[in-house]
């Protein structure tokens, strides 16, 4: 094989190598990103799901004693 296009291969396969490291880690980042993003929203959302009812059991049982 020309001595040139073994040049360019290797140098398209160093190139190609350095673009897939880059790529995964940037998949990484949206991964963690995601996870993260899911962990914030979802532990919230849980918490809520037991302070709502204990809020309102607190706010509504006032109210009901002035109505009596």
């Amino acid at each position: 094989m020309d001595p040139i296009l073994e040049t360019r291969f290797a140098a398209l396969e160093q190139k190609i190598d350095k673009i897939y490291i880059s790529v995964e880690k940037t998949r990484k980042y949206f991964l963690w990103t995601l996870i993260t993003s899911a962990v914030l929203f979802v532990l919230p959302v849980i918490g809520l799901a037991f302070a709502i009812p204990t809020f309102m059991a607190n706010y509504v049982t006032p109210l009901q004693t002035l109505g009596q």
